[in-house]
């Protein structure tokens, strides 16, 4: 018997969900562990009922803002390219990647440890794909050094994780300039 369709309210129900939730948390800068269900219901326009409905617990919800977060942020590539010289469209995504930081660092702290591994392992091939594309296309233009690949790009900005709360707009901004420095040609 073939899967049931999802009703579209209840489409709409789960949209509004999400992006209450994703709302909420780039309001409290990330903090997971503060994300309050009910409030995020209210924000959605639905009852908690709906809410545990579509998302048992707050992990499944915060699972589903990561997959969002990611999906957007890897969706955003060839938009970049067609709209911005390649140099220009991977330093527009990498701000786009200090916003899903940002919520990331929350996600991370509040989703169990096997729980994270497997929604990371789901979505790092693709996040591989889009920062490749931006550094292949970036060196094709010959703004981007050679040698150079998504690896290399992600253990840099690995240190976005060690940056304090207090001083994540500041600091962040520094280190993804010094990490384009270092890409530029």
């Amino acid at each position: 018997m073939p899967a049931r369709a999802h009703r579209s309210d209840a489409v709409a129900n789960r949209e509004r969900v999400i992006a209450a939730a994703r709302a909420a948390l780039s309001d409290s800068d990330g903090a997971a562990e503060e994300l309050k269900l009910h409030l995020v219901a209210k924000a959605a326009g639905v009852g908690q009922g709906t809410l545990y409905r579509h998302f048992p617990t707050r992990e499944h919800l915060l699972a589903e803002v990561y997959r969002h977060e990611m999906g957007e942020l890897v969706d955003a590539v060839p938009a970049l390219l067609v709209e911005h010289p390649p140099l220009t469209a991977l330093s527009r995504w990498l701000d786009r990647l200090l916003e899903y930081a940002k919520v990331k660092r929350g996600v991370m702290a509040a989703i169990e440890a096997s729980a994270w591994q497997d929604l990371y392992a789901d979505n790092h091939g693709r996040l591989d794909e889009a920062l490749t594309m931006l550094l292949d296309r970036g060196r094709a233009a010959g703004e981007v050094r050679d040698g150079i690949d998504a690896v290399d790009v992600i253990l840099l900005l690995g240190a976005l994780s060690r940056v304090p709360e207090a001083e994540w707009d500041v600091r962040s901004r520094t280190i993804v300039t010094v990490v384009l420095d270092g890409i530029r040609r």
